[in-house]
């Protein structure tokens, strides 16, 4: 199935990374990644830089699935506002939860700083908008969650709203600690450098058809009939994990994007924000290293990928009038627009780990609007989980969490 439609701004706007390199022969490795998108990148990364041997399959061409549709904001608030969090899932493994999603924005920005891959990464503010006065009443509500438990925040009220940013609205939540990034540019780059300071094998495309436990480990047969031994696999492939789960444990979604023409960089709002509000499904924007508006959102349950495109049109007019709405005096052209699939969980959190009873198949699913962050939280605890290393974030985002009918 296509992952997305139209013109992702990423792959327009980078040359493409032209690497082909079919599994050819039968292959053995002590980690097999299934998955070359900015999950399974950040997975390799952490492996190589342990000394763990590692290789990546991929059906599709290197990093060219939902990665070139992300709009790539990190943040360290999760779907699910904290205040409800907490009541949801208790006040524990919530906060844990968000402590853990602020820790992996840093993380990343190391992981660029020690490659010294170029991944458009700049760190920005967040401004987190009530879109109507239940919108407000969760606003006011999450800030003092967030105050108990110590985490970056500021309360907006009407007139420093109008103030600071220019917008007439009830409110919003403020914080200094976000960031993006572009995904394609930072996915391949990190690759590419793990390929030449760790040969880090990466085969695309490659099918794996199905799948078989072996004593210590797993053994992958590719659409070729060639097989591929492992210690360990790693799932690492989004929604399209499927077929190595035992039960569908997210739910898809269709969201559309688009991105505008450059524009004079004194027509930002302040600090180039990252901007979301509190409406569901929620309206969210930011800007490009090339002085461009990115913005998304109406997202639905997604069907079938026929119904998801036909949309697309609609879709883009629908955000540029929730645009408009909000910044009425900056003309913005649409330069082109794109839509996606996308998983979440009834949580709000990503499944990280092994399935019970399945310890060399682990899971690095970052489901949810906080893909990327839960990414880099994976990629960790994987890492961990390989060394025999303890991680009490296992708890927190692992399958242990759910019923004996597999659901949460």
């Amino acid at each position: 199935m296509d992952l997305y439609a139209g013109l992702p701004f990423w792959i327009i706007k980078n040359a493409l990374y032209d690497y082909n390199n079919p599994l050819e022969n039968d292959y053995e490795i002590d980690v097999a990644i299934i998955g070359s998108g900015i999950t399974g990148t950040l997975v390799a990364h952490e492996l190589c830089e342990h000394g763990i041997k590692c290789a990546i399959f991929d059906k599709r061409i290197v990093s060219n699935g939902s990665t070139v549709a992300s709009t790539a904001q990190l943040q360290y608030e999760i779907d699910v506002p904290l205040h409800e969090m907490i009541k949801d899932i208790g006040e524990a493994r919530a906060v844990g939860a968000y402590r853990a999603s602020l820790r992996s924005i840093t993380d990343i920005e190391q992981v660029f700083e020690k490659t010294g891959v170029k991944g458009d990464f700049k760190r920005v503010s967040t401004c987190y908008l009530a879109s109507d006065q239940a919108g407000w009443s969760s606003i006011k509500d999450e800030y003092e969650a967030r105050v108990k438990h110590d985490l970056p925040v500021r309360l907006l009220n009407r007139k420093a709203l109008k103030k600071e940013y220019g917008i007439a609205g009830l409110g919003a939540l403020y914080n200094d600690t976000s960031a993006q990034m572009d995904t394609y540019k930072s996915a391949t780059g990190i690759l590419k450098y793990h390929q030449k300071k760790h040969q880090l094998p990466i085969f695309s495309p490659v099918q794996i058809d199905h799948y078989h436990e072996v004593k210590n480990g797993y053994e992958l047969v590719t659409n070729n009939g060639f097989k591929i031994r492992c210690k360990y696999v790693i799932i690492a492939a989004g929604f399209e994990a499927g077929q190595f789960l035992p039960k569908q444990v997210m739910n898809l979604n269709s969201t559309y994007a688009l991105v505008s023409k450059p524009i004079h960089t004194g027509q930002f709002w302040k600090e180039r924000s990252l901007i979301w509000e509190t409406a569901e499904p929620y309206f969210y924007m930011r800007t490009t290293a090339d002085n461009r508006i990115m913005m998304g959102g109406e997202d639905e349950e997604f069907r079938d990928p026929d119904k998801r495109d036909r949309l697309l049109k609609g879709k883009v007019k629908k955000l540029v009038k929730k645009f408009n709405k909000l910044y009425s005096d900056i003309a913005i052209d649409v330069n082109m627009a794109w839509c996606g699939t996308f998983s979440s969980t009834a949580d709000g959190l990503p499944f990280i780990g092994s399935w019970p009873g399945k310890k060399r198949m682990l899971y690095a699913l970052g489901y949810g609007g906080n893909g990327i962050t839960f990414s880099m939280i994976a990629a960790q605890v994987i890492r961990n989980i390989i060394l025999g290393k303890k991680d009490d974030r296992t708890d927190i985002f692992g399958f242990g969490r759910l019923t004996n009918d597999g659901d949460l």
